[in-house]
């Protein structure tokens, strides 16, 4: 199955949903592993862990956030472009940070938590 290269199409169809929980980014140790991680991330300094803020902590595990994760239902394709383009624009506009992770079927922006309504702001006009 592939997804939406379109991206006028990708913006009116984006259908964002908020996670109901916050999310946090925090280092994962060595060799560890951490049931419930939203995404693991490999860096030559170590591995990014993003899971609930309440996994992390459970954990143990030194963090930053809280983060709210908006994840965009639409199908995009990995070769869609200009979909993370326009997005991090609009919030841009508005001084919101976004921190982005694409999955193989969905685009998930990760906001700072307490900015968390006026994205889903910007994306109901994006869609619009």
């Amino acid at each position: 199955m592939t997804g939406e290269t379109d991206l006028t199409k990708l913006l009116r169809t984006m259908c964002p949903v908020l996670a109901a929980t916050p999310y946090s980014f925090g280092l994962l140790p060595e060799g560890a592993s951490l049931p419930g991680a939203f995404a693991l991330i490999r860096e030559d300094e170590g591995t990014t862990v993003i899971a609930p803020l309440e996994v992390l902590r459970a954990a143990g595990i030194a963090h930053q956030g809280p983060w709210a994760r908006i994840s965009l239902t639409v199908h995009s394709a990995l070769t869609a472009v200009g979909l993370t383009a326009a997005v991090a624009t609009a919030l841009t506009r508005e001084g919101i940070s976004a921190n982005v992770v694409a999955g193989y079927h969905h685009d998930h922006f990760f906001v700072q938590a307490g900015r968390a309504q006026d994205a889903m702001a910007v994306f109901a006009r994006l869609s619009a």
